[in-house]
C-alpha cells in the first residue's frame, strides 16, 4: 500500500499545475460553461486516481511480464525465434493499443471512408512487428543503436520526398500513438529484460532503444501505404469531439464505454502471458497471483484514466485554446500553449515508466527529475511551434520535423550511447493518452479560429512535433553530460600533475 500511495503522491504533483493553470484562465482570460468547469475538476480527481492505480499495476504486472518475455528470448541466439517471437509480441500489444484505435478511426472519417479503420490497425502494428524484431536482433547482436536509428530515418527521409503533407503527419502521429500506456511499460521491459540477460558491457544502454525503434515502424509503414495506395487526399471531415452536456451524464457515458475499451488492450497481452506461463514460465502460485493482481490493477487505473481525460480534459482543452484565438491578442496561444506543454507531458503515464527505469537502470546517475525537466521544455517547445504553424500559415510541418529528425540523428552519433536510446524511447511515449488527447483538443481548437488554419491537417502534426523534439533536447543534455565529464577528467589530471 505504500508504494500505491507513493504513486498517488506522485501523480497528484504532476496533474495539479494543469489543473491550476486551468483554473486561472477560466477566471481569467477564457471563461468556460459551469458544467464543463465541474467535469473538469472532476476529471482531474480521476485522473490522479486512474493514473496512480495504473502505475502501481503497470509496476508489479506489465513490467513482470515484459521481463520475462525478453528473459525468455534473450536465451536463444537464433536468429528466427528472436524475430517470431519481437514481430508477434509487437503485433499483438500494438494492434490493441487504444490510442491507435482513436488514430484509425479518425484517418477513417478524415478520408471519407477510403482508408478504413482496421487498415490502419494492421499496417501500423505489422511496422511495429518489424521494428521490435529489428529491435531485438540489434540488442542480442550488440550492433551500435544509433546506427541502426541512422539507417532507419534515412530511409523515412527518402520516402518523404513522395509522401502527400497529410500522410507526412498521420505518419509521426501513428509513430506517438502506438507508444501508448499499454505497449510503452510492456516494451521498455521488453528490452531491459532481453539486455540483462544477455549481459556485458553494453547491457546498461542496450536497456534502451527499442520503444525508439519500435516508434520507426509506423512511420516507415504509413508511408508506404501512402505511395502503393496513393491515397493522399482526405474527402471526408473528421470528427475529433463529441459534445457533452450535463455533468455526471458525460461521465456515466464514458463508463460504459472504456470499461469495455479498457480490458481490450489487456486480452492479447493476458493470452500471451499465460501459453509462455504454460510451456516455459511455470511460475509459482505467489508470482503469478501477483502478476494478475497487477493486472486487474492496470485495468482499473486505465479506465478511471481514459474516463477521466475524454469526460472531463478535452472539451476543456479545445474550448480555452478556440477561445484564446478568438482574443484581440491572439498571440497568447503560443504562449498559453508552451505552458501546458510543460505541465501536462508529466501526466503522462508512460512518461513516469521511462523515467523511472532511467533512473534504476543508471543507478541514480540520471535523475529523473532531470530527464522530466528536460522532457517537458522540449515538449513545451514543441506545443509552441505547433501553434506557431496553425497561426502562420506560410509554415509548414516539414520545415520542422525534417530538420528536427536530421539533427537527432547527427547528434546520435556524437552523445553518449546511452542517451540516444533514451532520448528515442522519449520521442513515443512522450505522446500519450494524456499529452495527445489534450494538445491535440487545445490545437484544434485554435486552428477552428483562426480562417488560415486546416484543422485536420494541422490537429494531426501536432502529436508528430511532440513525438519530435524529445530526440533532441534529451541527446542536448546528453552532449553536456558529455563535456562536463570530459571537464571534470581534465580538472582530474591537471590536479594530479
Amino acid at each position: 500500500m505504500n508504494l500505491l500511495l507513493e504513486k498517488f503522491k506522485e501523480v497528484a504533483a504532476s496533474v495539479l499545475p494543469i489543473s491550476i493553470l486551468v483554473i486561472i484562465l477560466n477566471f481569467t482570460l477564457v471563461p468556460v460553461e459551469a458544467d464543463m468547469f465541474i467535469r473538469f475538476l472532476i476529471g482531474s480527481v480521476m485522473v490522479i486516481i486512474g493514473l496512480g492505480i495504473f502505475l502501481f499495476g503497470a509496476d508489479i504486472g506489465i513490467t513482470s511480464i515484459g521481463n520475462l518475455m525478453g528473459e525468455e528470448i534473450a536465451k536463444t541466439n537464433k536468429v528466427y525465434i528472436v524475430a517470431t517471437l519481437g514481430f508477434i509480441l509487437g503485433f499483438f500489444i500494438t494492434i490493441a493499443e487504444p490510442d491507435l484505435q482513436i488514430l484509425a478511426n479518425e484517418v477513417s472519417s478524415a478520408s471519407g471512408g477510403s482508408i478504413p479503420a482496421p487498415l490502419i490497425l494492421v499496417v501500423v502494428s505489422i511496422g511495429v512487428g518489424i521494428m521490435v524484431a529489428v529491435g531485438l536482433l540489434r540488442i542480442i547482436y550488440e550492433k551500435p543503436l544509433n546506427k541502426m536509428y541512422t539507417i532507419v530515418y534515412f530511409i523515412i527521409f527518402i520516402l518523404g520526398i513522395w509522401v502527400s503533407e497529410e500522410f507526412l503527419a498521420i505518419s509521426v502521429d501513428a509513430s506517438g500513438a502506438t507508444t501508448g500506456a499499454m505497449t510503452t511499460p510492456f516494451i521498455l521491459a521488453l528490452g531491459l529484460g532481453v539486455s540483462q540477460l544477455k549481459g556485458g558491457k553494453t547491457s546498461e544502454e542496450d536497456s534502451f532503444g527499442l520503444v525508439g525503434a519500435a516508434s520507426a515502424g509506423p512511420i516507415l509503414a504509413v508511408m508506404l501505404l501512402n505511395i502503393i495506395a496513393g491515397a493522399d487526399r482526405f474527402s471526408g471531415k473528421a470528427e475529433v469531439f463529441r459534445a457533452h452536456s450535463g455533468i455526471l451524464g458525460p461521465y456515466i457515458e464514458e463508463f460504459s464505454i472504456m470499461i469495455k475499451e479498457g480490458a481490450i488492450p489487456l486480452i492479447p497481452l493476458l493470452v500471451i502471458y499465460l501459453a509462455f506461463d504454460l510451456i516455459k514460465f511455470k511460475l509459482n502460485v505467489n508470482r503469478r497471483s501477483r502478476i494478475f493482481k497487477g493486472l486487474i490493477y492496470t485495468y482499473i487505473g486505465l479506465v478511471l484514466f481514459l474516463v477521466g481525460v475524454n469526460a472531463g480534459f478535452m472539451e476543456v482543452g479545445r474550448a480555452m485554446g478556440y477561445g484564446l484565438a478568438m482574443l484581440e491578442h491572439n498571440w497568447l496561444v503560443p504562449v498559453v500553449g508552451f505552458l501546458m506543454g510543460m505541465m501536462v507531458v508529466l501526466a503522462e503515464p508512460a512518461v513516469h515508466v521511462l523515467t523511472k527505469q532511467i533512473e534504476d537502470v543508471t543507478a541514480g546517475h540520471i535523475p529523473r527529475k532531470l530527464i522530466l525537466f528536460a522532457l517537458s521544455t522540449g515538449i513545451a517547445l514543441a506545443v509552441c511551434m505547433s501553434l506557431l504553424r496553425i497561426m502562420i500559415p506560410e509554415l509548414k510541418l516539414w520545415h520542422f520535423l525534417l530538420p528536427g529528425f536530421a539533427i537527432a540523428i547527427i547528434l546520435s552519433h556524437i552523445v553518449p550511447p546511452i542517451f540516444v536510446g533514451i532520448a528515442f524511447d522519449a520521442g513515443g511515449v512522450a505522446s500519450g493518452p494524456m499529452t495527445a488527447t489534450f494538445v491535440l483538443a487545445f490545437a484544434q481548437g485554435a486552428a477552428s479560429a483562426i480562417p488560415t488554419a486546416d484543422v485536420l491537417v494541422d490537429g494531426f502534426g501536432v502529436i508528430a512535433m511532440v513525438a519530435m523534439m524529445p530526440l533532441v533536447t534529451l541527446q542536448l543534455l546528453g552532449l553536456m553530460f558529455k563535456m562536463k565529464a570530459r571537464k571534470e577528467g581534465a580538472e582530474a589530471n591537471v590536479s594530479g600533475e
